[in-house]
């Protein structure tokens, strides 16, 4: 059974988590991305926590932002190393032993979890990232592709001063249209049921701004004329370098983020197991979950 709770955290963010399984058990943690939410993970926290799956203590956050998780309205605090220093004080709150089993990642999610992994390894023993783009293959494809520039585009979009007006409109018809746009693996987005699109309401009508902050306050995206610092964006290698086990899924239907995201991420994660997953887009964890569960407890049960 899914839980909620508000966790204050040390430095006075306090984020609204979602919960299943018994504390004191092994943790899995789960990063949800834009603009979804902690909920999108109900299905993965309860398949976890069941005795024959792990039985883990499995906790989604809803980032700084979201749903009714602290909301600093600067867009400079949703920079990465704010991110960071939220999950990492989560981990310590909910982690006995202080380590992760395992942090999964989607989206924006990942972008998170990437920097933790390379910035502070001794949190968890493994990462899970699907759909998310390391930041070295990332700035890479966005300073040279312009496939990569076009697919991202919407990016500069969300960094508008009126985006999270203009988001709401028609009943949030530009974030419906995220869905639609960016692939459907099982029909027009069968999984986008009515009572979906409820959770999706209550989450959006809480706010959108912390959400267009993550935009605002990240160096990745594509160049534009009256923008040229982003074309001059340099990442040092110790960030980007992750050492820890790591499974990469990732559908190669997502439009956003094409699969040539994934050339040369084996230089920044050596220690890499990858999944191609044909016929999913960038919506693969409401798409197809339990093949998505089965590829993670799989990757679990491994040395």
């Amino acid at each position: 059974m899914i839980q909620t709770r508000q966790l204050p955290l040390p430095h006075g963010i306090t984020l609204s988590c979602r919960m299943a399984g018994v504390e004191g058990r092994p943790v899995l943690m789960f990063l949800h991305g834009f603009p979804e939410a902690a909920f999108v993970w109900d299905g993965l926290l309860e398949h976890f926590s069941k005795p024959e799956n792990g039985g883990y203590f499995c906790v989604a956050p809803n980032l700084r932002g979201f749903e009714k998780s602290s909301s600093p309205t600067d867009p400079a605090a949703y920079r990465a190393k704010h991110l960071v220093q939220d999950i990492s004080a989560l981990i310590a709150q909910t982690c006995r032993p202080g380590q992760l089993e395992c942090l999964v990642a989607h989206d924006w999610g990942g972008a998170v979890a990437w920097a933790l992994a390379a910035t502070m390894p001794q949190l968890m023993k493994k990462l899970v990232i699907i759909n998310s783009p390391h930041a070295g293959t990332f700035l890479r494809e966005l300073q040279h592709s312009p496939a990569q520039q076009a697919s991202s585009a919407y990016m500069n979009f969300l960094i508008r001063p009126d985006a999270e007006v203009l988001l709401a409109e028609d009943d949030f018809r530009r974030l419906w249209e995220f869905f639609t746009n960016m692939g459907a693996a099982s029909g027009p987005n069968a999984w986008l049921t009515d009572s979906v699109k409820a959770q999706y309401r209550e989450v959006w009508s809480a706010g959108l701004t912390g959400g267009c902050n993550l935009y605002r306050a990240s160096p990745l995206r594509p160049p534009r004329p009256e923008d040229p610092a982003a074309a001059a964006v340099t990442l040092p290698r110790e960030m980007l370098t992750v050492l820890l086990p790591t499974l990469v899924v990732w559908a190669m239907d997502d439009t956003a983020l094409p699969p040539a995201l994934l050339d040369g991420l084996a230089d920044y994660v050596p220690n890499m197991q990858l999944e191609r997953v044909k016929g999913a887009s960038h919506w693969i964890v409401h798409e197809l979950p339990e093949q998505v569960a089965g590829y993670i407890q799989r990757f679990l049960a491994t040395s």
